[in-house]
């Protein structure tokens, strides 16, 4: 292993964000025309597409519905978890319309003075197979729906008005999950001098960091003669710093490197930010600026230590996330991420695992500006496939040219700490795979000397024995916690990073008894109990891992699967319609938090106390019957209450993994009333309690917002948690209700979602039935500052309002 693999320094910028008078960045989102189908003729410019649809993107048209179980049935065996036989599996990605093609179409004008100037066409991620053209001629292709990609459109642009088209196809079988639909990711017109610096060509990293000082190394690559690049650097108030001006080019970039005093290191719990605007002259005239927020902080990988960011070793607190955003699908979203990221924050997450695709570029300004250190994924396929026509059939064609987008558009996000370049790939196999890995991996240094990379591995025996494992710059396990000791003593890294833990399933408020650790348990109402003791074969819940991290330096983090829930793979229930989505999240797909939320923020957020009970109490019909109820803590120890009878006292000890990370009281028999538990501290002294109650009879609806001042952009989002409660204003957690909703004033009604895997309504329709008591209303902004009103109403229910407040 090479020296700059175990020890690296790395820096930062976050993206290219602002603009002056010599550059336009526009983003095209108005003025679309969509249309689902195949249209020979709908590439030209006086093509008639008045009757298609008016749409916004970022856009997922898939997401509408309706769910249908013959969309996505395939008759396939799962390999990737150990299944031999093929059988009929239903929900696999999502039930939602998302297979053939579709058009997007888009008339914008230039100015004359633009036409004379350079053009880029900037997408950030088209779903899939996207063919672009302008003014009836074809720009070009791309074939990853992950990617970001780029045309220079400067000989095919007009003055006066351009007509944009764009051909989309999803095929079937092309992915393992909802991978979305259409344009879902922002499309942007990029106008500047042709004397410019390039698209994605300016890299800022800080090889020497001191208390007292930082170096910033500025490479900027650029166009144009006898020019000069200017670059000064502001902190994070705009107070200039320095600056520094340069002539020479050392090849076909410029390298410069300028010194910061006393600077103030990027991390999860300082995430400070300064800002680079690189100014490319030629003679005296400023041509091109390019404003960029960078951090500073420095990473290193060591042998039997572990993970180190800015000298201190830490270990990830990661989840993986899919890229769809529940009910909006995958059309990206400012406050639906800031929304995920908070929760996240909440529960103590410090790092997320883009799974298993390249992350947007909002996801990444926001890890940036939050707090998150982020492994950066490229691909779930190489060259042999999962599905019959997944990403194996771009793979020699496109892999370089995809790896090389993800790095120059991302790699100067002080976020990113690690790249992987592939997950479970059955190329794991083989003296081929080996090879590939090897030549992915020699890609990613050649772009970025700075990162290690990863990549995620199920079939660790085979990656042993051939080389595969070896390779890496990290090894990274997927599951196999019964083989972290064994590849901790063949691999030569000197440590191991579980790139994807636990898998434990759940469903939000749902419970089974027994209560026992089971495997592959499935139930006749389609639910896993929320008890968190449930697997699948091929994985475990999470103590398991808590063992590992705690008691093993050279593992240096997890990256659970998942953070949230995602559309499709409705494993233990893929072969179980009407089940549709995942059962995997530590958070439901609407976002409300399962109780195993708890449990690891009762591990992960050092912060904030934890004290959690499980399950609820309203159990008619179960009087006299073994309830046992468990607390989440970072107590460790309380005393549980029923009805004021002590149920005695539960210390945290090394018995088995569940008795090390839960209280669990396993002989309490229900009988209505109050739960209540105390908690104490090391000495013994109670510092904490929690109660619950049995709900009586359904009364009011309550409205929780997670915002209640939202910007008027037209897109904008606050999240309103919808509840039920008795007349003493006690939760009602078993609640089925259909409720509806109406939304008036300056907003508009967007989505629903009541975190039910196996619910076939339809997000968009303004009524829904609670999930366990609860559900989620999406309110979206206008472009009209003013007052919003959400009411929500239901059959024998008092009804609630709720105002939210838009402002420009």
């Amino acid at each position: 292993m090479t020296q700059f693999r175990i020890f690296l320094v790395t820096f930062f910028i976050i993206t290219q964000i602002s603009v002056s008078q010599v550059r336009t960045v526009r983003e095209l989102d108005s003025n679309w025309k969509f249309q689902k189908g195949d249209f020979e003729n709908a590439f030209q410019s006086n093509f008639n597409d008045s009757k298609w649809e008016k749409v916004t993107v970022p856009h997922d048209w898939a997401i509408y519905g309706p769910f249908d179980k013959e969309i996505d049935k395939q008759k396939v065996a799962i390999v990737q978890n150990g299944e031999k036989v093929a059988s009929e599996k239903t929900g696999r990605t999502g039930a939602l319309p998302h297979v053939g093609s579709a058009w997007y179409r888009n008339k914008f004008s230039i100015s004359a003075a633009e036409k004379g100037k350079k053009v880029i066409l900037l997408f950030e991620g088209a779903m899939s197979e996207p063919q672009i053209y302008l003014n009836g001629k074809k720009v070009g292709e791309w074939a990853y729906g992950y990617s970001y990609f780029y045309f220079d459109v400067t000989d095919l642009i007009n003055a006066g008005e351009n007509t944009l088209a764009v051909k989309l196809t999803n095929k079937e079988f092309a992915s393992r999950w909802y991978p979305g639909a259409g344009l879902y990711r922002k499309v942007s017109l990029i106008i500047k001098n042709k004397e410019s610096i390039d698209q994605w060509g300016t890299s800022i990293t800080t090889p020497f960091i001191s208390k007292e000082a930082a170096k910033v190394n500025v490479k900027t690559k650029a166009t144009g003669e006898n020019g000069y690049l200017v670059t000064t650097v502001f902190d994070a108030d705009g107070q200039k710093l320095s600056s520094e001006k340069t002539t020479t080019k050392f090849g076909t970039e410029f390298d410069q490197n300028i010194k910061v005093d006393n600077p103030k290191l990027w991390s999860p719990e300082s995430p400070y930010l300064y800002k680079a605007v690189s100014q490319w002259f030629v003679g005296d005239e400023l041509k091109d600026e390019v404003t960029t927020r960078f951090g500073i902080r420095d990473i290193k990988y060591e042998a039997n230590k572990g993970f180190s960011l800015n000298g201190e070793v830490r270990k990830f607190k990661g989840v993986c996330l899919h890229h769809d955003l529940g009910p909006l699908g995958t059309a990206i979203n400012m406050a639906a991420l800031r929304r995920q990221l908070t929760i996240l924050k909440d529960m103590g997450c410090n790092a997320i695992r883009s799974s298993h695709n390249m992350p947007s570029l909002e996801q990444l300004e926001l890890c940036d500006e939050m707090g998150f250190m982020f492994l950066a994924e490229s691909f779930d396929e190489w060259a042999k496939p999962k599905v019959k026509n997944g990403y194996n059939r771009f793979f020699e064609a496109y892999a370089e040219k995809d790896i090389v987008n993800l790095i120059h558009a991302t790699r100067n996000h002080p976020s990113i700490v690690m790249w992987s370049s592939g997950n479970e790939v059955p190329d794991q196999w083989g003296e081929a795979g080996v090879k590939r890995a090897k030549w992915l991996q020699e890609i990613f240094h050649r772009e970025d000397p700075t990162r290690p990379v990863t990549v995620g591995m199920d079939q660790v025996k085979a990656t042993m024995e051939s080389g595969f494992g070896a390779l890496l710059d990290i090894s990274g396990l997927n599951y196999r916690v019964h083989l972290y000791e064994e590849a901790f003593k063949k691999f030569p890294q000197g440590f191991i990073l579980g790139s994807e833990t636990a898998s434990t399933v759940s469903s939000r408020g749902i419970y089974k008894f027994p209560v026992v650790q089971e495997k592959n348990k499935q139930y006749p109402d389609f639910q896993s109990s929320s008890y968190d003791l449930e697997a699948c074969s091929w994985s475990n819940v999470p103590d398991e891992d808590f063992v590992l991290q705690d008691d093993k330096p050279w593992v240096i983090g997890e990256f659970v699967w998942t953070g949230f829930d995602y559309l499709g793979e409705p494993t233990p229930y893929d072969e179980s319609w009407p089940s549709r989505s995942s059962y995997f999240g530590i958070s439901d797909l609407a976002g409300l938090p399962k109780d195993r939320f708890y449990l690891y923020r009762s591990r992960w957020n050092t912060e904030k106390e934890t004290l959690h009970i499980l399950p609820h109490w309203n159990w008619e019909g179960r009087e006299g019957e073994i309830t046992p109820v468990f607390v989440y803590t970072n107590y460790d120890s309380a005393e549980l209450f029923v009805n004021g009878k002590s149920m005695g006292i539960q210390k945290k000890s090394n018995a088995t993994p569940q008795n090390r990370y839960r209280l669990m009281w396993m002989d309490v028999k229900y009988e209505p009333g109050t739960v209540k538990v105390v908690a104490f501290d090391k000495n013994g002294k109670a510092v904490a309690e929690e109660e619950i109650h049995t709900a009586g009879k359904a009364y009011q609806i309550v409205l929780d917002a997670d915002r209640k001042t939202i910007k008027a952009d037209g897109k904008d989002l606050s999240y309103v948690t919808v509840s039920v409660v008795d007349k003493n204003g006690v939760p009602c957690p078993t609640l089925t209700n259909q409720l509806q909703f109406k939304v008036k004033g300056k907003g508009k009604y967007r989505a629903a979602c009541n975190g039910d895997a196996t619910s076939l309504e339809q997000f968009h329709l303004p009524t829904m039935k609670l999930f366990s008591g609860k559900l989620v209303v999406t309110v979206q902004s206008l472009k009209e500052a003013g007052n919003i009103e959400l009411i929500v109403t239901g059959k024998g229910l008092k009804p609630a309002t709720l105002s939210i407040n838009s402002t420009n």
